[in-house]
């Protein structure tokens, strides 16, 4: 283990930031972007970085990396999640100022043809919550569980300490259809680990990998308290497309929630 063992920060400031944070998860408003777990290239993380504050999002999350922590840190106030699938890592980000840390985004690993199975993510989700007690914790669920393995680690999960649960699913998914229709298919798997997910555990559980506009209030009623989004951002060719598609997301759950009190 590295020397920050047992770890705890001094939120200070922060804690404003992680209250409106509650308050987004709370009203089914959460919505984060993210550059990628293995996006090391400051200038398209500035890009995103930019994008989620510009476009109205919640939450930024970045490759758990010191610099570009202290870059986010510099580019706006809004939370900076790091993520890893190495406990180690998350100790010089966090001391950098990271504001949440995630286990998981594992997307970007299945290509290589490289696994994350359920006790793998259990073993590292009780160290990371012993070296980092104070930090708020958010753990990916891997969708290449059956889903009733996805909702018993779920619950695995919290009981070892984790504050936020993520699906993914988008990678996996193979849309037959064009438009709308094929929207609703590639959002499909994480949209189903969310509704059994949200029916088994008390804490927030974030909706992520494959959604857009369309899929996103979908989320929320399939009982997700917000939304991961990644690459429908990220990949994109500019910063002005990327904040557009930030902003619209941002008002697909505005409007969702408008309808929910309304009702």
């Amino acid at each position: 283990m590295a020397e920050y063992s047992s770890y705890e920060p001094d939120y200070g400031d922060s804690l404003t930031m992680h209250a409106k944070l509650q308050t987004a998860f709370a009203q089914g408003r959460a919505l984060k972007i993210i550059s990628g777990l293995t996006n090391f290239n400051r200038d398209r993380v500035t890009s995103v970085i930019r994008a989620a504050d510009q476009g109205g999002a919640t939450c930024v999350d970045i490759a758990a990396d010191a610099d570009l922590v202290r870059l986010a840190k510099q580019l706006t106030d809004l939370p900076i999640c790091v993520s890893a699938v190495d406990v180690d890592a998350f100790a010089a980000p966090v001391q950098a100022g990271a504001d949440l840390i995630e286990i998981g985004n594992f997307d970007a690993f299945y290509a290589q043809g490289i696994r994350f199975e359920a006790a793998e993510v259990l073993a590292l989700t009780q160290a990371t919550r012993q070296q980092f007690p104070g930090m708020t914790l958010s753990v990916t669920v891997p969708h290449i569980l059956a889903l009733d393995e996805q909702v018993q680690l779920a619950e695995a999960l919290v009981s070892a300490g984790a504050d936020i649960i993520q699906t993914e699913g988008g990678t996996s998914s193979q849309p037959s259809h064009g438009g709308t229709l094929g929207l609703i298919e590639k959002a499909a798997p994480t949209l189903a680990a969310a509704r059994e997910i949200s029916r088994a555990v008390t804490i927030p559980v974030l909706c992520a990998s494959g959604l857009s506009d369309v899929t996103a209030p979908m989320a929320i009623a399939a009982g997700a308290s917000g939304i991961g989004v990644g690459s429908a951002v990220n990949k994109l060719d500019s910063e002005l497309a990327m904040i557009a598609a930030v902003r619209s997301l941002a008002e697909a759950l505005d409007t969702a929630y408008s309808h929910a009190i309304a009702r």
